[in-house]
């Protein structure tokens, strides 16, 4: 068998590894989309590099739109079969594909207007709506740890992986000329003591790997103190200096690990009192998926929950959905803290936020995650004097800052600790993908010195015999 890497090579977006068969048959790792690459972006989301109606089985390691973006298309462009992923993972993946289809048909409806003044082509959405809900019709949920025969020859299992809910590790048992070869696929990888999920499962011995390697060369801060870290920055944002705190968050996962850091300050007593606002329809739809998986959360969570029915409200929340009552947002003068999507800032209702914010010394615009290059979040961690928002520069008086514990991506100790589970003499060969260039390049000699023997970076569209 054959397995060709159309996706997160040498990048950390648009995950998508094809596997394929001598008997012909082809398993789809992933569908994701490309995210921030610039001008790349369009034409790299156009082509998958594959013939969809070629496409046997896809599975999906968990929702985030990198991961998962593309499905709908998929689907558009032939793909008949089956969509497995665990109960949770196709949940959110509904409502993320969902508010990814009514962007695209926004946007394209926006620029169409000026492209079709000037007398040029039109421009489609990669997708519409009636294609996610004919995507969604494949979904197939897989349960976590339970062996699943999809077909005589190809078994699948999945296991926690600890990066959101529902996110998993793959394993395959792949079963061809009598030959079996076991296969094993990271998504990504999720912390060890995270503050609401399980730490990553160990998974059976493999003897091919494919490795996340996001934070391949860094360690991140502590997560326990989060907490502290954020109630410094509200009281010194909202309380000392009377302004906004404004937080762009990722509507899965990131959004639910802040409100829990809030609700856990609440409940010792601990946070400030001032407003507290989360503005964006689908992190409140993405909270609500998440408050319908408990059996996700790990003990700690469990046991909170017990006398906490709900540690992702706390008083002085709440939680925006009408466009009107955002825009509202703009205009309070009292101090507030704002959570709204995107987390990188690209999109989305934070960058008006930001743009009505940053030019007033009283506020902080907050970075709580990873931003791709040519992002509007990445250009504010470098600090600069000023920033173009929307075809507009604006002189950033705003403070900016980072709290970087929070990542929901493994660091390389993570990692490493992840891998530890396998016996290195036995695997034949890593493939270290999702990840920009230089961080791959470390981490691959860090695994190296770990024992893993072939370690390899693959490139755009390149092939390996198995």
């Amino acid at each position: 068998m054959k397995i060709t890497f159309h996706g997160a090579a040498r990048t950390v977006t648009g995950s998508k590894h094809l596997i394929t068969l001598n008997n012909g048959k082809k398993i789809l790792l992933d569908c994701g989309m490309f995210q921030g690459m610039g001008k790349e972006t369009y034409p790299l989301n156009r082509e998958f590099g594959f013939d969809a109606r070629e496409v046997d089985y896809m599975i999906l390691s968990h929702a985030h739109i990198d991961h998962s973006g593309l499905i709908p298309m998929l689907v558009k462009y032939g793909f008949t079969g089956k969509i497995f992923g665990t109960d949770a993972t196709l949940d959110l993946t509904a409502i993320l594909l969902k508010d990814s289809a009514h962007i695209q048909e926004a946007d394209s409806k926006f620029v169409n207007k000026k492209r079709f003044a000037d007398g040029r082509d039109l421009v489609e959405p990669l997708y519409t709506s009636d294609d996610v809900d004919d995507a969604i019709l494949q979904f197939e949920p897989v349960p976590y740890e339970t062996p699943f025969k999809i077909d005589e020859d190809i078994e699948l299992e999945l296991f926690d992986a600890g990066h959101i809910i529902g996110s998993a590790t793959v394993f395959l048992k792949i079963l061809e000329e009598g030959k079996l070869t076991r296969i094993g696929f990271s998504g990504d990888v999720g912390r060890y003591n995270d503050p609401i999920l399980k730490s990553p499962q160990v998974f059976p011995q493999v003897d091919y790997m494919l490795i996340e390697s996001t934070y391949g060369n860094r360690l991140h801060d502590k997560i326990e103190e989060t907490p502290e870290h954020l109630r410094e920055l509200i009281v010194e944002t909202c309380i000392n200096k009377r302004g906004k705190l404004i937080i762009p968050a990722f509507s899965v996962g990131r959004t639910q690990e802040l409100l829990y850091a809030l609700n856990d300050l609440e409940l010792n007593n601990r946070l400030p009192n001032v407003k507290y606002y989360v503005d964006s329809p689908l992190s409140v739809a993405a909270t609500n998926v998440v408050k319908n998986h408990p059996e996700c959360f790990n003990s700690a969570v469990q046991k909170i929950m017990k006398f906490d029915n709900d540690p992702f409200t706390f008083r002085g929340l709440e939680f925006i959905e009408d466009k009107r009552d955002s825009q509202a947002l703009n205009d309070i003068q009292e101090p507030c803290v704002i959570l709204s999507a995107s987390g990188m800032a690209e999109a989305g209702r934070v960058k008006h936020h930001i743009a009505n914010s940053i030019g007033n010394p009283k506020n902080t615009i907050l970075m709580v995650g990873y931003c791709a290059k040519n992002t509007l979040g990445a250009r504010l961690k470098e600090h600069p004097s000023e920033v173009n928002i929307f075809g507009s520069m604006f002189r950033v008086r705003a403070d900016i800052r980072q709290i970087e514990s929070m990542s929901a991506h493994a660091d390389y100790n993570d990692l490493c600790s992840y891998l530890s589970i396998l016996e290195p003499a036995n695997v034949k060969r890593v493939f270290v993908v999702h990840g920009e260039p230089d961080v791959q390049d470390e981490f691959r000699e860090r695994i190296i010195r770990k024992g893993f023997r072939d370690v390899v970076i693959p490139e755009p569209h390149e092939t390996f015999s198995l």
